[in-house]
């Protein structure tokens, strides 16, 4: 059961983030896209402060699932992970932070512009 829950959240939080990185795109899913941003920032900061700088629940429900796997060598970064587990590739836990901040002040950015945009017109 828990093999199961490791490929769920793998699954879900890899195509959670793909949609707050591209969702803007379609006029049909641009509020959504921003409703799960705004989510995701309000875990990093507001969530943050209680649990610690860039918290994401999805992400610590992942940990402990992958540490009843017996999987306890686990990076800091959900990003870090993904791009080492999916693609084979390493990087430094203050790059995928880096990357992960960039991109998601981007997506934002555009979601926000895009969303606004839409109301203007309507």
């Amino acid at each position: 059961m828990f093999k199961l829950l490791d490929i769920f959240f793998l699954v879900f939080h890899s195509l959670l983030i793909l949609f707050n990185l591209f969702g803007w795109i379609w006029k049909k899913t641009r509020k959504l896209n921003l409703i799960t941003l705004l989510l995701t920032g309000f875990s990093w900061v507001g969530l943050g402060l209680f649990y610690g700088w860039g918290y994401c629940f999805l992400t610590d429900w992942h940990w402990h699932v992958l540490e009843i796997l017996g999987d306890y060598n686990i990076p800091n970064s959900y990003v870090q992970y993904l791009l080492n587990r999916i693609l084979g590739i390493q990087i430094s836990v203050g790059k995928a932070d880096y990357l992960t901040g960039i991109l998601y002040a981007i997506a934002l950015l555009l979601s926000v512009y895009y969303n606004l945009k839409n109301r203007v017109k309507t």
